[in-house]
């Protein structure tokens, strides 16, 4: 059956209705469903946190009786099949609805295409594709982290129009305004971890946690910090999750660092500094879908150079402040402009006075 306006409108709201579990659902996918009968929507629902029931059982709830004979519009492939919640495909069976229009398939190998074949097998109308990029966009962590082993690395820099980010002396605060420092904060909720460096932690001292936002859920802290130099007075280690990288495995030093709360994970690489692809692979075994970077240029350079930076989110504020300030990446000298890192433009907007660049490597 070919996809209809409605479709196309139906599957919109269900991906508004899914946006709403953007701060919550980790390390589940968001998910929306709406069913709509005869024209009328006469359920919706979304997925809020893990445990927690799923969209489709939400929306069935909501339309009851009504679900028989209905189109159930889902973003995302229903689940075949018993995880903490028992399969939403078989609730759609139980429920009579006679076709369901997903966005995209779920990449999550114990669905895959199960979902679907379930609801085919008991005679129901599929089509899916509806709206897949928004969709997947919306889920670009999990999808990750289901096809790589590995989270969504945003790496986040705020700089001068001139490529700065912090003075000579290293002050850096603060380069764009207020209006830009709050939407990272809105980058920071939706993210399952920060990341950011030693050097940051010692030069700042920040805190990595979301403030300029309301949330109920704070991201994990991630410390890449190969000699186990975070000091023990950090305000990082002042409440809530926070895993220190190191590539060096001194106990005494650890032990201390878990009596003030912190987990400590050992990957070193063949030069004595920390694996940051293990790392990714780490994080993405711990369920963590999205990542946001916080970090100095050194260690900027470095996840660039590693090939662990999915995207890029710069804020460029309306300033200059001159060459020997500290730029963005520690990257190598190019012999030729054939070997530059090529990106593309993914979102370009105003943030109040400041620009902002989503940008991802192609």
């Amino acid at each position: 059956m070919t996809a209809t306006a409605d479709d196309y409108r139906w599957m919109a709201r269900a991906l508004e209705l899914a946006a709403r579990g953007l701060l919550t659902t980790t390390p589940n996918p968001r998910v929306g469903c709406v069913i709509v009968q005869h024209g009328e929507r006469v359920g919706e629902g979304w997925h809020v946190r893990a445990g927690e029931p799923h969209a489709e059982v939400h929306a069935l709830a909501m339309a009851g009786a009504r679900a028989r004979g209905a189109t159930a519009y889902v973003t995302l492939e229903p689940c075949s099949h018993h995880g903490r919640t028992p399969p939403c495909a078989d609730a759609l069976v139980q429920a009579g609805v006679s076709r369901v229009v997903v966005a995209m398939e779920d990449p999550n190998p114990l669905v895959a295409g199960r979902g679907l074949a379930r609801l085919r097998d008991a005679g129901i109308v599929t089509h899916s594709g509806i709206q897949e990029s928004e969709a997947r966009d919306l889920n670009i962590g999990f999808i990750s982290r289901m096809t790589r082993g590995r989270p969504w690395l945003r790496l986040k820099v705020a700089a001068t129009l001139d490529g700065k980010t912090a003075l000579e002396n290293g002050i850096s605060q603060w380069i764009t305004g207020e209006d830009a420092r709050r939407d990272a904060h809105r980058w920071r909720a939706r993210s399952c971890a920060v990341l950011t460096g030693i050097g940051t932690v010692r030069d700042d001292d920040p805190q990595l946690n979301v403030r300029a936002i309301p949330t109920e859920r704070q991201p994990l802290r991630v410390v890449v910090d190969a000699r186990l130099e975070t000091p023990l007075n950090a305000r990082l280690l002042d409440g809530g999750p926070v895993l220190i990288a190191a590539a060096l495995n001194d106990a005494d030093r650890i032990s201390a660092l878990q009596r003030r709360g912190a987990d400590v994970v050992i990957l070193p690489n063949d030069g004595g500094k920390v694996d940051l692809p293990a790392l990714m692979r780490e994080l993405g075994r711990r369920g963590l879908n999205e990542v946001l970077a916080e970090s100095g240029f050194k260690l900027n350079g470095s996840l660039l150079r590693e090939g662990c930076v999915d995207e890029l989110v710069l804020y460029l504020a309306p300033a200059l402040v001159g060459d020997a300030a500290r730029g963005l990446f520690n990257l190598p000298a190019l012999g030729s402009l054939a070997n530059k890192r090529p990106l593309a433009f993914h979102d370009v907007r105003m943030v109040g006075r400041d620009l902002r660049i989503i940008a991802r490597p192609e």
